[in-house]
This record gives C-alpha cells, sequence and structure tokens, in this order.
C-alpha cells in the first residue's frame, strides 16, 4: 500500500464509496461487474404501467384557452383585475394593475364524457374519452427552471434524480440493447432548466436519460470511427472491462460499475438504435395518423430565436410521438419527449396566445391524439402510461410590462401556479373525467387540489413502486422522489 493511500482523505473516499455500494446493494441489489445494473427488477406489488410516456410542453401551456373555458372571464374580459387576486402576490413580469384576459378561441363538449376542449385540440376531441382531464394542479414554483426541476426532479434545485431515473433505478429496464430512459426534444430549444431535468442526480449515472436526436445520429459519437471494425472495438471494450472489474475489487466505487455497464450498453446500441429510430419502415397510413415525415429537418433547429420560425406543418414533434411508440413497444421504460416554445408571454415576436399557441397547437395535437390510437390498436395503451402537460399554467390577466393594450401578435399571459390543467391517459388510468376545478376566473383551485408531488406519488404508484419507500441514502437521508414528508398522496381518483 503507498503512502498516498495512506493518508485520511485516501481512507475517507475509499470507506465512503464502500458504504455507499453496501448501501445500493442492500436496496436494489447492486450488480457485481458481471451483471447489469439496469436488468429488469421485481416491482413492489402488482403494476398498473409497465411504460411512461410524458409529452412535457415546456414554457407551459395556457390552460383557460385549451381545457379551463370561463364564461366569467370572457364576460369580463378587458376589465381590471380585482384586487384580491394582487394583493400579497408575486408574478414574474406583470406590473401594477392588469386586465382581465377572456380566451378567444370558441369551446364545445365532446365524447360520452362531455369534456369540454378548444376548438385547437380538433384531434384530441375524438380521443377525450380515453384521458382523465386534471383541472386542479398547483405547484409552488413560479419560474420556468425551479417549476421545471421539482415536476420532473421532485426538488426545485438543481442536483436531483429525475423521474425516469427513479423508474429505471427501481425497475431496470425490459430491453439490454436499448438506454431504459430516452429523451426527445422539439422547439429549437432545450427547457429552461437544461439537461438536468434528465439528469441521474445522487443516482449513479447508468440510470440518466440518453437524449436522442431523430436526424442524423441518434447518439453524438455512437459510430465507430472510421478504420474500426466491430471486433476491434469488442477486443477494446474487453480490456477496458477487466481493467474496470480491478479497480473496482480494489475501491468498491458503484460508480465504476456504471462505467463498465455503460460501454457495454453503448456497443449494444451500436447495433439497435438507429433501427429502432429509423421512423421510414413505418407503413404509410400510420406516418399520416402522426402527421410524420421521416428524415424532416425543422428550420427551428438551428434558428437563433426559435419561435420567429414556427410553422403548423413542423413534423418534428410528430416524428418524435410515432417513436415513443417505436422506443416503449421495444421495452424502453421510461420515454420524455419535450416539446419547447409554449412560453406565451406577448412580449416578443413568436410568443403569442393569438397567433403562436394556434402553430403549437396544430403540430402537436394530431400526434398526441394518434399517439393514444396506436398505441390502443396495438395492445400497448392499458400498460402504458402517457402524461401531458406544463410546469405551471397561465394567468387570467393580460401581460403588461411591454403592452398595456391588445396588439395583434402579442397578446400573451404570464406565469401561473396557482391553478393549471394536465391530462393523464393509459397504464391504469380511468379515462372519459374531469377532476378538479378552479373558480369563476380560473385563478384558485376551488375542488381536489393535486400538487406536483402527489402526481409524482401517483406515477410510481402505477408503475408498482411505493413512493414512500422508493428512496436512495444520499448524505445521511434516504431521498425520495416526492420528498421527505407523507404529505403526498397517490390520487387514487384517476386510478382504473
Amino acid at each position: 500500500m503507498t503512502s498516498m493511500e495512506l493518508t485520511r482523505r485516501a481512507f475517507l473516499g475509499r470507506t465512503g464509496l464502500g458504504f455507499g455500494a453496501i448501501a445500493l446493494d442492500s436496496l436494489i441489489g447492486a450488480p457485481r461487474p458481471s451483471d447489469d445494473p439496469l436488468r429488469p427488477r421485481p416491482p413492489m406489488f402488482a403494476p398498473k404501467a409497465r411504460s411512461v410516456i410524458y409529452l412535457h410542453m415546456a414554457g407551459a401551456p395556457s390552460q383557460l384557452d385549451l381545457f379551463d373555458y370561463k364564461p366569467k372571464l370572457v364576460e369580463l374580459d378587458g376589465q381590471r383585475c380585482p384586487d384580491e387576486f394582487l394583493a400579497g402576490k408575486r408574478f414574474a413580469f406583470i406590473k401594477g394593475v392588469p386586465n382581465l384576459l377572456g380566451t378567444m378561441f370558441s369551446f364545445a363538449r365532446h365524447g360520452e364524457s362531455g369534456a369540454e376542449l378548444s376548438e385547437l385540440l380538433p384531434h384530441l376531441a375524438n380521443v377525450v374519452d380515453k384521458i382523465a382531464i386534471v383541472k386542479s394542479m398547483f405547484t409552488d414554483q413560479f419560474n420556468h427552471s425551479p417549476a421545471q426541476l421539482l415536476l420532473h426532479t421532485g426538488d426545485p434545485r438543481f442536483g436531483s434524480a429525475a423521474m425516469g431515473s427513479w423508474v429505471t433505478y427501481g425497475l431496470g429496464t425490459m430491453n439490454r440493447n436499448l438506454p431504459g430512459y430516452v429523451v426527445l426534444v422539439t422547439g429549437g430549444k432545450a427547457p429552461s432548466a437544461g439537461k438536468s431535468l434528465w439528469g441521474s442526480g445522487f443516482l449513479p449515472s447508468i440510470f440518466q436519460g440518453t437524449q436522442c436526436r431523430t436526424t442524423g445520429d441518434p447518439v453524438l459519437f455512437l459510430s465507430d470511427p472510421p478504420g474500426l471494425e466491430r471486433r476491434g472495438r469488442r477486443e477494446a471494450l474487453d480490456a477496458l472491462r477487466d481493467l474496470n472489474e480491478i479497480g473496482h475489487a480494489h475501491t468498491g466505487d458503484p460508480e465504476t460499475l456504471t462505467r463498465i455497464a455503460q460501454y457495454e450498453l453503448a456497443f449494444r446500441m451500436q447495433a439497435a438504435v438507429p433501427d429502432v429510430m429509423d421512423i421510414s419502415n413505418e407503413p404509410q397510413h400510420v406516418l399520416d395518423l402522426y402527421g410524420a415525415v421521416p428524415g424532416y429537418h425543422s428550420n427551428a433547429d438551428t434558428a437563433a430565436d426559435p419561435r420567429k420560425t414556427y410553422k403548423k406543418t413542423d413534423a418534428s414533434f410528430a416524428n418524435n410521438c410515432l417513436l415513443a411508440r417505436r422506443l416503449v413497444e421495444r421495452g424502453v421504460r421510461f420515454v420524455q419527449l419535450f416539446d419547447w416554445g409554449w412560453d406565451h408571454h406577448g412580449s416578443s415576436p413568436g410568443e403569442s396566445i393569438d397567433e403562436t399557441l394556434p402553430i403549437k397547437c396544430a403540430q402537436t395535437d394530431r400526434a398526441v391524439s394518434a399517439l393514444i390510437v396506436d398505441l390502443e390498436q396495438r395492445g400497448l395503451l392499458d400498460e402504458t402510461l402517457v402524461i401531458w402537460g406544463g410546469e405551471f399554467g397561465r394567468t387570467p390577466m393580460m401581460q403588461n410590462n411591454v403592452r398595456k393594450k391588445r396588439v395583434k401578435g402579442f397578446i400573451g399571459r404570464d406565469h401561473h401556479p396557482f391553478g393549471f390543467t394536465m391530462w393523464l391517459a393509459g397504464g391504469g388510468i380511468k379515462g372519459g373525467q374531469t377532476i378538479g376545478a378552479t373558480d369563476e376566473l380560473g385563478y384558485y383551485i376551488t375542488e381536489n387540489k393535486i400538487e406536483v408531488r402527489d402526481l409524482q406519488a401517483t406515477i410510481l404508484h402505477l408503475l408498482g413502486l411505493d413512493p414512500y419507500r422508493l428512496s436512495y441514502p444520499v448524505q445521511g437521508l434516504d431521498k425520495r422522489l416526492i420528498g421527505p414528508t407523507s404529505t403526498p398522496r397517490v390520487v387514487t381518483e384517476l386510478l382504473a
């Protein structure tokens, strides 16, 4: 043993890592070097769902213009906002006393459930009896990054593990040739909180999300460099594995196991990923169902301000919805779609309720509805949980920090955490119902408040994971996705 290994720092480092490995082993049966950290694990109890497709509209869509119709707000459109909605409140951008803003879109009832939907969602209207609409979502964060982090990692600060990471940590994956957790991004930009939304945080990094591209190489640097044959790559990986196993035997560092598993997964992905990401072999009627276009390149991907380039015919999100179906069909546990461009303040070109919201709905409505239809036709909807929503909602008042009067193309709403809408379908969800309600102006929740951590607890429960027991030791604490208290509840009203 060298003098370096006898220092206090070296001793604490080595024993700390060893204790971490022991703790991981006690919780999930930590894999040995010859094992796979992503191997399938039995759920804690019988699950309703095996996979998740989470559709996040980054920026927060307006519930008042899509799902939560308020005749009184339309009646009072343009009038001064009541003082009780302003006193003691903090807004991201609203200044002084704003005017109320009623929706400019018509609503109608659809399906046997009679759910009210905006004219901007004609395709979702056809499958409305398959979804459960929640109009009483609540968050305590009113800026994008903290609200997105809270929703997806359970903590409004950076450093915690994403929901998809928790799910793959608890259950592993069902296809060892593909990542257990895949992320697809459209809209020209990543969400405000960036890649932390699919990071593994304090969990071993093998559980982080793998971001895939829909054009070019699906994963950067996945292909072998010119001149390297697959046999040579295999020999190199075998040598690296042997060295890492020696290192693991010496230090007990669980990240060494992660490194072995990641190298092996990347090798298998070289053959599996190009096939699953190629939608050109889908039948034409399936492509038409989604509005998907193989090989489509969006102008938004290279624009300085993607919002100014948005077109209703952009097929990027449709392609990703079809990819999501192909991924869960092949055993991927958690597929996350982020679509940027829903932050409709009305302050700048390309971010208005009157012009940009209809474009974003046209880009997504058909594909989302097709996803539900396609999953059901293939017998996958009952075992796939589909979730749609943003990080919060939009205010019943018009944003006024730039323009106090309405100007076409510059009409918007500010951030609103006190009551917003999400919907769920598939895997254990009772469709054809609307849960919760807000007041006559859509400001406060009046019925069945459902907080972000309640949603997280419900998702884990549907997957057969106990949200109160699924934990990971971090700095003396047993970290959980739902936080440290027993307050979060499984929303049983949503369950079939």
